[in-house]
């Protein structure tokens, strides 16, 4: 087992929150469903029908793909198959981490020297794969890795030189700067440092990019270039922060938060994502948004939470998993569709208004546009597992995510396990419960989000009422003790785009539901071993165009309906979804469809026409057809 990471290497600031090893977190409740879901199908089963990651892929040893694909699945099956300790998907793993050690050249460099079409000495895949491994080692501790990653960066240092980062490892570079930052806490070799350096310096500006951030509408198909591609931006909201770990540049400190503020202001959606179809597309609710953004997003906030420990951060990361994550896939998670859209009225094959992408990109399918999605979408869930837990500097434990789940860690010498239960993000309540505690006092950290009012925990020393933020308890810890808290979750109204409101209730955000028909299209719906999955457009099966009615608070009434969450089931499905609201609304009879999408939001206030309606509003993660941003007017009097 590699040696444990210093706390504080010269040359590296210290963190807020630490990792803890894959792993040590396990999804419980619906998410263990979900998870599971995932394994059943997708990530599970997808090698036996998908050419490019089937026996022949490069990293196998075969001659197909050999770039991105194979490395991509690989992060998300790996710490899928241990977050659920599942031996079937570790065995897939393994087979593909073997492959790829195998290939290990005598000069350092890690796996195919060039995939097909590609040039030779892309630095890009290989970034992935440091990332596999790193999880990987985490995870069993296999003494192969550290050699191996060692070996790569000391072709890095010999060889940046001649063959410099270029096209998307010049745009990725901070995910290669996260592996030898985890290289070097473990073996304190500062020639490591200046490799990193050397990727900061060749690797793309984004701190500079950010911070006067000239791409404020929707990219010309012309001007699409690789600093305005979605993916490399969700990559890069992380790396100013990453880079700070060896900078200290308070600069650099503060470029995430820009980064995210000037995404949101110029190409924001109301689930936490920015268009990109797959460019930057501005603000109209029915430009798309990749999955591979969804999940590079994610994976960027998973990164900088323990650097800096902002709440915000996870607040962040909440509402982008459980909204725009879930309803990018179909119920049973057999399919996903490239570009998902907030206001989403049908998904067909047609032109639509997209920056670059082709007439497929919002269906659901095994490889809607383009099969990047394809390889990536499978570390959202697991990475989100991983993430829900992390250790204080303290020693302590801190519950930085909400979501049901279990970790155990060492904590002063003693083996400490705490269960989440929960059915957040659907209800209220998360009760703590030791499992094993220790015989010394260590503190355990919850947080409050930002979006909640009148908190309260509960402890066995007594009841507090709480402000958004992180709160720890430090007591001497038994089995059986329980810490309780209480999150009340109330309806909060957005103005978007062209003033339409967006609904929120705690971290979930509210969509129309729109009925939604299903038509075959190519492949099979419950496919057979070695047959492939399915490919759907859905047609609208009832009314869009709405208008929510405001009460005299000018705020729209949503009543609020609420189910047992099922510990067996996914909840982003029409039949267990433990969430439904209603509202008061009218139609909007001359609002239609405009280029195969919803036409342009109608400028609130938007009178409608009719007889007033109680309409269906759904968890975003819930809906496959909706409307998320919807014009409003005010009652009659």
């Amino acid at each position: 087992m590699p040696a444990t990471p210093a706390a504080d290497r010269p040359g590296l600031q210290p963190t807020a929150f630490a990792p803890l090893p894959l792993g040590s977190v396990r999804p419980l409740g619906w998410l263990d469903a979900q998870c599971r879901l995932q394994a059943a199908t997708i990530t599970g089963r997808i090698e036996e029908f998908w050419p490019d990651l089937g026996p022949g892929n490069m990293w196998l040893g075969g001659g197909v793909e050999g770039w991105e694909r194979g490395p991509y699945y690989l992060d998300g099956l790996t710490p899928l198959a241990h977050v659920l300790d599942d031996p079937r998907l570790k065995a897939k793993a393994q087979r593909w981490i073997d492959g790829i050690l195998g290939m290990v050249r005598p000069d350092g460099w890690i796996g195919p020297v060039q995939a097909p079409d590609r040039q030779a000495y892309d630095h890009w895949p290989v970034f992935l794969v440091l990332k596999v491994l790193v999880q990987h080692a985490e995870a069993t501790g296999d003494p192969r890795v550290v050699p191996a990653v060692t070996g790569f960066c000391r072709w890095l240092r010999d060889n940046l030189a001649a063959v410099p980062l270029r096209d998307w490892g010049k745009h990725r570079w901070a995910d290669g700067v996260l592996s030898i930052h985890w290289l070097y806490q473990r073996t304190g070799e500062a020639w490591l440092l200046d490799v990193a350096a050397q990727l900061a310096e060749q690797g793309y500006g984004w701190r500079a990019h950010f911070a006067d951030f000239v791409h404020t509408d929707k990219t010309p198909r012309e001007a699409c270039v690789l600093h305005t591609h979605v993916v490399n931006n969700a990559m890069a909201v992380k790396t100013a922060g990453v880079w700070w770990r060896q900078s200290g540049d308070p600069a650099d400190a503060e470029g995430p938060r820009r980064a995210m503020a000037a995404l949101d202001s110029r190409h924001g959606q109301a689930t936490g994502i920015f268009t990109g179809d797959e460019h930057y597309a501005g603000l109209d609710p029915t430009q798309g948004t990749e999955l591979c953004a969804v999940v590079e997003y994610m994976y960027s906030l998973e990164e900088l939470l323990p650097l800096f420990g902002a709440h915000e951060l996870a607040d962040r990361l909440e509402r982008i998993a459980y909204n725009a994550l879930p309803g990018a896939f179909t119920e049973d998670m057999w399919g996903h569709q490239y570009d998902q859209q907030a206001n989403q009225a049908l998904c067909t094959v047609a032109p639509r208004h997209w920056t670059n992408n082709d007439d497929t990109s919002n269906t659901f399918g095994l490889e809607p546009n383009y099969g990047c999605c394809t390889a990536n979408l499978h570390q959202g869930w697991p990475k989100l597992v991983r993430s829900l837990w992390m250790r204080a500097p303290d020693g302590g434990l801190v519950s930085a995510v909400l979501g049901p789940s279990v970790v155990s860690a060492k904590v002063g010498g003693a083996e400490v396990v705490i269960e989440a239960r929960t059915g957040y993000p659907f209800d209220m309540d998360v009760t703590y419960r030791v499992v094993s505690g220790a015989p010394e006092p260590f503190g355990l950290t919850v947080r409050v989000p930002g979006w909640c009012e009148g908190a309260e925990l509960t402890s066995p020393d007594g009841s507090d009422d709480l402000e958004p933020g992180w709160h720890t308890v430090r007591r001497v810890w038994s089995a059986g003790d329980e810490l309780r808290l209480h999150l009340p979750m109330r309806v909060r109204c957005e103005r978007r785009y062209r003033g339409a409101a967006a609904l929120h209730y705690g971290p979930l955000v509210l969509s129309l539901k729109v009925p939604a028909e299903y038509r075959l299209i190519a492949g099979n719906p419950d496919p057979a071993p070695g047959q492939r999955s399915a490919d759907y457009e859905l047609l609208s099966a009832g009314e869009w165009a709405y208008t929510l009615e405001l009460g005299s608070d000018a705020t729209p009434h949503v009543a609020i309906e609420r189910r047992e969450v099922r510990d067996d089931v996914s909840p982003f499905t029409d039949a267990h979804c433990p969430l439904r609201a209603s509202a008061f609304a009218r139609r909007v009879p001359d609002w239609g469809l405009v280029m195969n999408s919803a036409g342009p939001t109608p400028e609130s206030p938007c009178p409608g026409s009719g007889e007033k309606e109680m309409v269906t509003l759904m968890p975003y993660g819930a809906t496959r057809l909706r409307m998320t941003e919807l014009p409003t007017v005010s009652a009659p009097d």
